[in-house]
């Protein structure tokens, strides 16, 4: 009985629409190859979620990586690459030779919960604030607020 469930399942692999994958990663900003970027690959389900297992490929000094036997139907690929932001999309997959074409943009600033979002920037404070009258620098007519003092008689 064993024995025919692994026939079955081998004929139901093979009657599955397979694709060959070629992948390409370059850098978003001037067009260079990323080798040894790993490249992702993850079966989607119906409901969107994401299935068991999956396939980790390495680019080689082109940034080139393909993978033969990718069955058709939707993949979610995630690529990662050191000092780059991380890739991440769903593609469907329904050819039998699929060309995918990935740029990798420099990482973008991180986001702290432990700054203040909703303070106004530094500069934009300074450019809003008079010149100031104790700035030797400053181009503003200086104050002076004290009387002018009259000088003493000597002998006092």
């Amino acid at each position: 009985m064993a024995a025919f469930f692994i026939i079955l399942m081998a004929q139901m692999g093979t009657a599955q629409n397979l694709s060959t994958v070629n992948f390409t990663v370059t850098k978003s900003f001037n067009g260079k190859p990323v080798r040894n970027a790993a490249v992702v690959i993850h079966p989607v389900g119906k409901n969107g979620k994401q299935g068991r297992g999956g396939i980790e490929l390495k680019t080689d000094p082109d940034g080139k990586a393909h993978y033969d036997g990718l069955p058709f139907g939707k993949v979610r690929i995630q690529v990662i690459a050191e000092n780059l932001q991380t890739f991440g999309e769903d593609i469907e997959i329904m050819k039998d030779t699929q060309e995918i074409a990935i740029k990798l943009d420099r990482p973008k600033s991180q986001y702290s919960i432990y700054e203040d979002h909703n303070k106004p920037d530094d500069k934009k404070l300074e450019e809003k604030k008079p010149p100031s009258t104790t700035d030797p620098k400053s181009t503003a007519p200086v104050k002076d607020d004290k009387p002018a003092s009259t000088p003493k008689p000597p002998g006092l």
